[in-house]
């Protein structure tokens, strides 16, 4: 059976190619060690920010535990994650214009894990994945924290990835952990993971950088790598209040400390985006997936 499902995304695989020679988007997986360090928030506001620079935005919401992009964009889901995995929904149809100008494709909590998805589902994901690549300048993946396999799986297959962490210790001991697991995985496939770390909820910018160079320090220690230092983002109580205001905090306070940081992270990300990208989105979730 294992077998059989490898041949047909495999399959798959070639007649996608073939289809298509159209450029495709960059790929971004947001992600953290732990959780409570405003991942998801961070994922909306700067998916707000590049899409007001004029670039297509689309998020996807694959936190399959605690998904609530949309509560924080306040907009209602026709449909999530989880009917496009059903066959239900294409991802177009499942995805919702948000506040900002860019497309969000809702999450569904405890959706099942992707090792244990059917043919037809993994089948029809990875085409839905493979369509959306070129109708977007940027995909932005808002995954779960920690280091579980289906988070894993999208940290593998992505351009990029902005680890999220904020002063606390757990924060940062998670991060490093979530680093750790993202190396080993990549090397066993012979490549080398490209990692920026985002500090939130600093006092200020030398604060973000003590933090990021004990990240660094012990990367470079124990795994030879040096992560890449994203930016920070100071603590700012509208950000907070626009959590409960369900609206994005870059729209609501464009000159707020926060929205400043952001929108520096936002053109950082912007100019590296020129960069050629590497494997599809589609390619590399293919490999994970059949193994």
């Amino acid at each position: 059976m294992i077998a059989d499902q490898a041949q047909a995304l495999r399959g798959l695989v070639a007649d996608q190619r073939r289809a298509s020679n159209a450029p495709r988007a960059r790929t971004l997986a947001i992600t953290s060690g732990k959780g409570g360090v405003g991942k998801t928030t961070m994922s909306v506001n700067l998916s707000v920010q590049l899409a007001q620079m004029g670039r297509r935005i689309v998020l996807i919401d694959a936190d399959l535990g605690t998904a609530n992009a949309d509560v924080l964009c306040n907009v209602a889901p026709r449909g999530s994650l989880a009917h496009v995995v059903a066959g239900r929904m294409s991802l177009d149809e499942a995805m919702v214009d948000a506040p900002g100008g860019f497309r969000l494709v809702p999450g569904a909590s405890g959706l099942a894990q992707m090792a244990a998805l059917s043919e037809y589902e993994r089948t029809r994901l990875m085409d839905q994945m493979h369509q959306l690549e070129s109708a977007a300048d940027l995909i932005m993946i808002d995954t779960g924290a920690g280091v579980g396999p289906n988070v894993l799986g999208f940290l593998v297959a992505v351009d990029e990835v902005l680890v999220v962490t904020t002063p606390e210790p757990t924060a940062i001991t998670d991060a490093y952990a979530l680093i750790k697991t993202l190396v080993r995985a990549k090397r066993e496939q012979n490549e080398e993971p490209s990692v920026r770390v985002l500090v939130n909820q600093v006092r200020d910018e030398d604060e973000a950088k003590a933090v990021y160079d004990r990240v660094a320090a012990v990367c470079q220690r124990f795994l030879q790598i040096t992560p890449r230092l994203a930016g920070h983002v100071v603590s700012d109580a509208r950000v907070s209040l626009s959590v409960r205001r369900r609206t994005p905090f870059v729209l609501e306070s464009p000159s707020s400390l926060a929205s400043t940081c952001l929108n520096r992270l936002a053109h950082r990300l912007d100019r590296h985006a020129a960069q050629p990208p590497g494997r599809s989105l589609f390619r590399r979730m293919t490999g994970w997936l059949v193994g």
